[in-house]
C-alpha cells in the first residue's frame, strides 16, 4: 500500500521503528515502482553503470569523482521513485535531477562519504601493516599470515564501514525530500537504521539471496533487482520516516 508521498515527515527524533517482516515488504512494494516504469528503470541503470565504467577509465579522478557524486545520482533515483510511487510518469532526466536540487549537499555528502571511507582504510592498514607486497617472494608460512592479516582489515573495514552505511542510506532521501542538511540527515539516517535492525537484517538476507539468483543469467537479472533495490530504499524510507 503506497503512502502519500506529500505527507509529512515525523523528523529525526521519530523515525519509527518498523516490524520485521517490513523488510521484506520494502522490497514487495518496490516492484510495482518498478513495474510502472520498467523502460525507463532500466535505461537510468544501464546509463549509470555506463557512467560508472567510463568514469573509472580515468585514472584516480573518475573513481574519485563517483565517490563524492553518488548521492546525486541517488536522489535523482529517489525523486523518480516518489513520482511513481505518487502516480506520476518517471522521466529517464530524473536521473540527473539530484544535479538540479540540492546538489550542494549531496556532493558534501558524497564528499563526507570518501574522507570518512579513506580514514577508515587508512588507520585499518596502519593498525594492521597490511601489505599486497608482503606476498611477493614470500614463503607459504609469510603468504599464509599475510593473508590471515589481510582477512583480519578486511573484516574490521567492513566493522567500521557499517555505521557509516547506516549513517549514508536515507542521507539522500532525507536531504532531497525534507530540506535536512547533511549532518541532520546522516544522523536521521543511522537512528533510523539503528531502531530497525532486525527488518534491515531480514532484507539483507533476501537481497543477497536474490543477488545470487540475479547474477546466474550472465548478471542480467541485475537489470531488475537493481532498479527495485533501489526503489526499495525510498520504500524503506517511506516507512520508517512517514506517518
Amino acid at each position: 500500500m503506497s503512502a502519500n508521498p506529500q505527507a509529512a515527515a515525523t523528523g529525526i527524533a521519530h523515525a519509527r521503528v518498523v516490524p520485521m517482516g517490513n523488510g521484506w515488504n520494502w522490497i514487495a512494494s518496490a516492484w510495482p515502482i518498478f513495474s510502472r516504469a520498467a523502460g525507463v528503470w532500466i535505461g537510468m541503470v544501464v546509463a549509470l553503470l555506463l557512467i560508472i565504467i567510463v568514469a573509472h577509465l580515468i585514472p584516480f579522478i573518475g573513481a574519485i569523482a563517483i565517490q563524492i557524486l553518488w548521492p546525486v545520482f541517488v536522489g535523482g533515483l529517489m525523486i523518480a521513485s516518489r513520482t511513481i510511487d505518487g502516480g506520476g510518469q518517471a522521466r529517464f532526466s530524473q536521473l540527473f535531477a539530484g544535479f538540479q536540487q540540492r546538489t550542494g549537499t549531496l556532493v558534501t555528502l558524497g564528499v563526507v562519504w570518501l574522507v570518512v571511507s579513506f580514514l577508515i582504510v587508512a588507520i585499518v592498514v596502519g593498525i594492521t601493516g597490511v601489505s599486497v607486497f608482503a606476498l611477493m617472494g614470500a614463503n607459504p608460512e609469510q603468504v599464509f599470515a599475510a593473508a590471515a592479516t589481510a582477512l583480519l582489515a578486511a573484516l574490521l573495514i567492513l566493522a567500521l564501514m557499517l555505521p557509516l552505511v547506516m549513517a549514508t542510506w536515507f542521507a539522500p532521501a532525507l536531504i532531497v525530500f525534507q530540506g535536512m542538511g547533511v549532518a541532520a540527515a546522516m544522523k536521521a539516517s543511522f537512528i533510523g537504521s539503528l531502531k530497525n535492525v532486525l527488518p534491515f537484517l531480514l532484507y539483507g538476507i533476501i537481497a543477497m539471496v536474490a543477488g545470487v539468483i540475479a547474477s546466474l543469467p550472465v548478471g542480467l537479472g541485475w537489470l531488475v533487482l537493481g532498479p527495485v533495490l533501489t526503489a526499495s530504499v525510498y520504500t524503506s524510507y517511506r516507512d520508517i520516516y512517514f506517518e
